[in-house]
This record gives C-alpha cells, structure tokens and sequence, in this order.
C-alpha cells in the first residue's frame, strides 16, 4: 500500500522534473527556436523582431516602439540565448538628455532575450549619451503564419459606415487623454491645428483621434489634405500606420505618402503637392493591404509583415480602432467611408 508520504514524495519529483525539464528547454533552445517574427509587448508600447538565418549567420530586425523598423549592426545566437547589438552614430550637436552633444558619438543598445516554445522573454540595455544604460524588460509572442494572398475579387464588403458627420466629433474620442486635443470640425472637415512650434521650446504635443468603434478587416476611403512639411497617419485598427506625409517630389521611399511606414514602399510616386486634396482607398484583408492614392495603385494586396511604430498593440489578431495622427502637424480629412468584410 502506497503511503501518503510516498504520494507526496512522488508527486513532487514529477512536479520538479517537470520544471527542470522546462528550466532546461529554455537554457537549451536551439537556434531555430528564435528565427521567426515576433510581436513584442514593451512597456505602454508595441514592438516587433525578426530573426533570420543568413550567410551562415543571421540577420534581425527591430521595431522599438516608435519609428521605423531598423536592421540590427550584429546577431548572435549561443548558449540558448538571443544577442542583438545596435550600434547608433550620434552627430556632434545630436540629442544628448536635455542638452546636445559637443561631438559626434557612438552608443551600442543590446538586446538579450530566450525562448520557451511561441513565448520570448528578454531585456534591452539602451545606452545613454550621458553614460550608463536604461534597461527595459519585453516579452514577445510568435506572430502566427501569414493567410495566403486574398482574393479581393471574391471579398464580400457591408454597407458604408460614414464615420464622419461634419457637424462635431461625435464617434471618435482623443487617444491620449492627458494630451491637448487640437482635432475639431471646420466648415464641415476634420482638421487637426496643433500649436505652432516656438523656436527654442520644447514641441507640444497634442493627441492622436480614433473612433470609438473598432473594426477588423476593411475597405476605407477618405479625402485628405496636409500642408506643406506637415506630417499625419491613418492607423488600420490602431496597428498599421499608411503614411500621410508632404513628399510630393521626393524619391520613393517607405516613409512617403501612401507607404505602410517603414515597411512597405509605393510602386510609384502619386502623391499630389502640399496643400491639395488628396484620395486614398484603403483595403485590408488577411494582414494584407492594398493603396490607391489618387487614383493610381500604389501597394498591391501586399503581406504586411507586423505592426508600425506608435501601434496601440502587436497583436495582429484583434480588432481595433481607426486613428489619425495628430501629434505631428497641422492635417484635414473629410469623407471618411470605411465598408467592413463581411463573412
């Protein structure tokens, strides 16, 4: 007859091999185990990382937060860990805390981080140009397989949703309430007229509008107008920024008018020049988008491959709402239609 010691004994050993077996696999992780994108959680921001294998080697990439998407100076892989280094020249009269450097720098933020099967656990030390470092702790989840490329003739849209009434700002709200709110209805439009900047003060900020609705996937259109070096963003279910930008004249880049920020580049320039009112259909399917602007094709059902920077999450798989940037310059938008999939 077993005793209850014995059940106690037994059953603790099964509970402890099974948490060294975990302890184990963690330390243990093979390579394959970190390649692969992932959507990262920071604190009260998203980010995503790629790992790839190359040359024998590998390769990342890195969404911290805000901004673009940045390829890493060196990738490791050892002893069950992740090791990323990025290597950031600062020009002499760069940033430098409140003040500006006297000359020009170099600052290495590395990132370390391990895998226990889809789930990423890790830290990145950020170098001050003061000296000393930030750490910052994130997880990290592995993004699911992209949906194969749709089929936009067969997608089924509902009825259109006017999602402005022209009168006031009923059906949207400001994203940040601790931001001033410069978003208000003028003749009829959406305009965002933040304060003018003051030449050796510090830039206020002001709030991002989204709706108070949330939606999935989508055909979107609007009208919009930025003026000339003023800068905007239509967020897709507050993950994916599609630029809205005065590059009217530039060389095509990811960060143009109509681009998927920092990810996907316009086939071909369409912008229209500052100041005038420019069209943009929008089409979101499967984590795939497609942009008309003006008229012209300029992403055709592309794959998008994770979030933007400012994202409200990493997690691909919700809804969300639609949110206009606002905390970048003065921008205006009217005839805003968006048509839901139907399923």
């Amino acid at each position: 007859m077993t005793t209850l010691k014995t059940v106690s004994l037994l059953a603790c050993g099964l509970a402890c091999a099974s948490l060294l077996s975990t302890t184990l696999r963690a330390a243990s992780a093979g390579a394959e185990a970190f390649v692969g994108r992932w959507a990262l959680t920071l604190p009260s921001a998203a980010g995503w990382l790629d790992v790839k294998a190359a040359g024998g080697g590998y390769e990342g990439s890195l969404l911290w937060g805000g901004g673009s998407v940045l390829p890493q100076t060196s990738v490791t892989i050892a002893d069950g860990g992740l090791t990323m280094m990025k290597v950031r020249d600062i020009p002499a009269g760069g940033k430098k805390g409140k003040g500006k450097t006297t000359e020009a720098m170099q600052l290495t933020d590395t990132l370390t981080a391990r895998v226990v099967g889809d789930t990423m656990t890790g830290t990145r030390k950020i170098a001050r140009a003061t000296g000393g470092f930030d750490d910052v702790a994130f997880t990290g989840k592995r993004s699911p397989a992209l949906p194969p490329r749709p089929d936009l003739k067969k997608v089924k849209f509902g009825e259109p949703i006017a999602l402005l009434n022209g009168r006031d700002l009923t059906g949207w709200k400001a994203k940040e309430a601790n931001l001033k709110n410069a978003w208000s209805i003028e003749g009829g439009v959406l305009a965002n007229r933040p304060p003018a900047h003051v030449e050796g003060q510090a830039r206020v900020r002001t709030a991002n509008l989204r709706t108070d609705r949330e939606f999935e996937d989508f055909n979107l259109k609007l009208e919009v107008n930025v003026p000339g070096g003023s800068n905007s963003g239509v967020y897709l279910r507050g993950i994916y920024e599609i630029q809205v930008f005065d590059s009217f004249g530039k060389a095509l880049d990811s960060h143009n008018m109509g681009a998927l920020y920092s990810r996907i580049t316009p086939s071909v320039a369409a912008e229209k020049a500052a100041g005038e009112w420019q069209t943009m259909d929008i089409t979101l399917v499967n984590r795939h988008v497609t942009v008309v602007l003006n008229g012209k094709t300029i992403i055709d059902n592309q794959p998008v491959l994770g979030c933007t920077g400012g994202a409200m999450t990493s997690d691909e798989s919700k809804p969300g709402p639609l949110f206009l940037q606002g905390d970048h310059g003065a921008v205006s938008y009217r005839n805003i239609v968006l048509r839901p999939v139907v399923k």
